[in-house]
């Protein structure tokens, strides 16, 4: 029996199946296919691109050294940062801190104590230095160097007249040297002066209110007027001796100490 015959049938099935496929309409077409594109860039975009990365790359640099030179800058106070923040007690020494405040509160205490010294010193020389009109509600009845019948060799001093018993102020600074009563100068106070070697005379008084030895200020009282001695009259005869020695006349040291009786 031969095995030839259903071969050759496979063969003719199979030679039909492709015909028919190759005759048979497609039942689906392909889908057309999109056309590529290459991607070309235009010389405006290139340049703005290599703009932006120049600039891109300059902010680095300049970032950079920025930072560099902030770091070294602030290296020690990065080093004292916490989770807390900064902390204070690490990057100063507070024992040398609080010893750099008290000595600088002691300079500063020092100083107050030195103005007000100086201060105190200046006005105790301003002091020392004023000068005050001796009486109130006077007037001036006779001036020094003028001659008549009464004062026959000159005046010798400066006459304040006004009502008897008005106080008699010290003019000027100084200690008392002499307190008594002598001739036609009736009760007279003698005070040197802390200043220019001067002695003031006050002549006349009703009362003395200072003893030898005592220390005055300027418009301390130191008595009253009167009309004793060789007097026409209740005044005060005022004198003006440098060094206590021969009367000069008072009213330029007066004027010289911005009093103008």
């Amino acid at each position: 029996m031969s095995t030839r015959a259903p071969k050759r049938r496979l063969d003719v099935r199979h030679q039909s199946s492709v015909r028919a496929s190759e005759t048979r309409p497609s039942s689906r077409r392909a889908a057309p296919r999109r056309a590529r594109r290459s991607f070309r860039p235009s010389m405006a975009m290139v340049g703005a691109v290599a703009l932006v990365l120049a600039g891109l790359g300059s902010a680095v640099v300049s970032s950079r050294a920025d930072s560099g030179s902030l770091g070294g800058d602030y290296q020690a106070l990065s080093a004292d940062t916490s989770a807390g923040g900064f902390d204070v007690s690490r990057d100063f020494d507070r024992e040398l801190l609080e010893q750099q405040t008290q000595a600088q509160a002691d300079q500063l205490l020092q100083a107050q104590q030195d103005l007000t010294a100086a201060t105190q010193a200046k006005a105790e020389e301003l002091k020392s230095n004023q000068w005050v009109l001796p009486v109130t509600g006077y007037r001036i009845t006779g001036r020094f160097g003028v001659t008549n019948t009464l004062w026959g060799r000159g005046h010798s001093g400066l006459d304040f007249a006004g009502p008897s018993g008005s106080t008699i102020s010290a003019i000027a600074s100084g200690t008392v040297i002499a307190v008594k009563y002598s001739g036609n100068c009736g009760n007279m106070t003698q005070i040197q002066l802390d200043e220019d070697d001067l002695v003031i005379m006050y002549c006349h008084q009703s009362r003395q209110t200072v003893q030898v030895g005592q220390r005055v200020t300027a418009g301390e009282t130191v008595g009253y007027t009167g009309s004793t001695g060789r007097s026409t009259g209740p005044h005060l005869h005022v004198e003006v001796k440098p060094g206590g020695g021969k009367s000069v006349d008072p009213e330029p040291y007066f004027r010289e100490h911005n009093v103008y009786p």
